[in-house]
């Protein structure tokens, strides 16, 4: 039986002021506050809410037929926040439907899978963090932005514990096989993918009002046929877009919304069900491994990392920004972190970008790509100036150990905590008669600081079914001393 995973995104894009070479040093907000209002609510207005509202009347209208999947970047959800607090509102109402599974993204939307693993992780369990606060519910799917994939990314997201990812259909990595089906990580089996069939998810969101596409008008009986003509082994049919495509890509009189709400009865007739990420990976085997060595998009025809890494001026960019990625982490200071969010938006090197109709002419209020380069590049040195600051007195071969130290001793916590979950099963065993499923308190993990900077072998008693004792070393370095100059 061929089923129908339905994804939506929801991100805004954080636009920056025009800021001079002159306000380095002197200036430190770099966000056009009125176009961010204004853009948010536009879109709130003309896409998000009618959307929501058709997608919570889908569902109640189909209990238990009906389901999607959404995903909210940080950036997105702090602006409805600010501005438009009706959209999360509305997605609290579909998410007691019962028919929605909420993603996990990069905080950000941005490329620091690309760059920094370390704040790549950072920045998604931030987010799930925030998914879990707004909507009681914990990820288990990632998606990346812009649906960008590659083996390695697969790898580091299989080790934080998902159990499946979004991912692309391009046709340069699939060759003759089909999206239609379930693959997996080829660096870890565990790790299954979902791969968009970019035809039928672009038919909608790109051409749905095109007048001159061979297809238009395209009405929900239409769409259906051709869903239920694909070959019988094909089961899984992802269409994933932008939420912002109802209402802003195909206009509210293109008739978008009644198409989509005519889609469940028509799939129905045919035997097509739908299904959130989730319900496919639990039930439907992978059919064996994707190699994907570069990374893919779900941009352009492409689908590459050319529309935001494609010229010397992104690169430079791109480069230059998470040359500081490391001492942001380590900072802990929250408005230096959420400027780093913000820089990192994708649009912002999208912005740069020369590539022929890869933005659709929108700059935002650049006028060239080399304006927007060159606004970039002036906040982005007197963000390197602000965080530089909080390091004074300590040169990169000075903090570069540090930024080891903190690695290993996080990798060290990690090994202990998989350690200790192991061994809570084992008493699980043991305590209720092999039923290691049954809950038991967590233990707490209490980190302990030395004094001194040394070096030794220590010995960490365990209390388990047997008694053991395990041996870890731990390396611990003095560092210089660090001084914050914001707050």
């Amino acid at each position: 039986m061929k089923t129908i995973c339905l994804y939506f995104e929801i991100h805004q894009n954080i636009h920056l002021k025009r800021y001079r070479f002159f306000d380095i040093g002197t200036d430190h907000y770099y966000y056009d506050d009125y176009e961010n209002e204004r853009s948010i609510t536009e879109t709130a207005e003309k896409s998000y809410i009618p959307a929501l509202q058709t997608l919570i009347e889908m569902a109640n209208k189909n209990k238990g037929f009906f389901k999607c999947a959404i995903s909210l970047s940080g950036c997105a959800i702090e602006q409805l926040e600010n501005h438009a607090p009706q959209v999360l509102e509305l997605l609290q109402e579909l998410n007691d439907t019962g028919c929605v599974e909420f993603l996990a993204e990069p905080y950000s939307h941005g490329f620091s899978s690309l760059k920094n693993k370390e704040s790549f992780i950072a920045e998604v369990r931030h987010l799930c963090h925030k998914i879990k606060t707004l909507f009681g519910q914990e990820p288990k799917v990632f998606r990346n932005s812009c649906l960008v994939y590659d083996d390695e990314i697969g790898e580091i997201v299989a080790k934080m514990g998902f159990n499946a990812m979004l991912a692309e259909g391009a046709k340069h990595v699939l060759g003759w096989k089909s999206p239609h089906f379930v693959y997996n990580c080829c660096r870890n089996p565990k790790l299954k993918l979902l791969l968009r069939d970019h035809s039928l998810s672009e038919d909608i969101s790109y051409r749905f009002n095109d007048s001159s596409w061979s297809q238009y008008p395209l009405f929900a009986d239409k769409y259906a046929n051709w869903i239920a003509q694909l070959p019988e082994e094909e089961q899984i049919i992802n269409i994933f877009m932008e939420l912002c495509a109802l209402g802003i890509f195909q206009p509210l009189n293109s008739n978008i919304l009644e198409f989509f709400k005519a889609l469940p009865e028509q799939f129905r007739q045919r035997g097509i069900t739908f299904s959130t990420p989730s319900e496919i990976v639990s039930k439907v085997k992978s059919s064996g491994d994707l190699i994907v060595e570069y990374p893919t998009s779900w941009v352009d025809e492409e689908r590459d990392m050319s529309p935001w890494l494609g010229n010397i001026m992104q690169q430079e960019a791109f480069d230059k920004l998470y040359s500081i990625a490391d001492r942001v982490r380590i900072s802990r200071n929250r408005r230096l972190q959420q400027d780093f969010d913000y820089l990192q938006a994708s649009n912002n090197l999208r912005f740069m970008s020369t590539k022929a109709n890869s933005y659709g002419g929108y700059r935002g209020i650049y006028d060239s790509p080399y304006d927007a380069f060159t606004n970039y590049m002036n906040i982005l040195g007197d963000f390197i100036a602000r965080v530089n600051s909080l390091y004074p007195d300590i040169e990169n071969e000075e903090l570069d150990p540090l930024l080891t130290t903190i690695k290993n001793q996080e990798e060290e916590l990690e090994r202990k905590d998989r350690e200790l979950e192991k061994f809570r099963l084992m008493l699980a065993k043991f305590e209720v008669g092999g039923n290691a499923e049954t809950p038991i308190p967590e233990t707490k993990v209490v980190k302990e600081t030395k004094p001194k900077a040394t070096t030794k072998k220590t010995a960490t008693k365990k209390t388990t079914p047997k008694k053991s004792t395990t041996k870890s070393k731990t390396s611990t370095k003095k560092s210089p001393a660090t001084k914050s100059v914001e707050k």
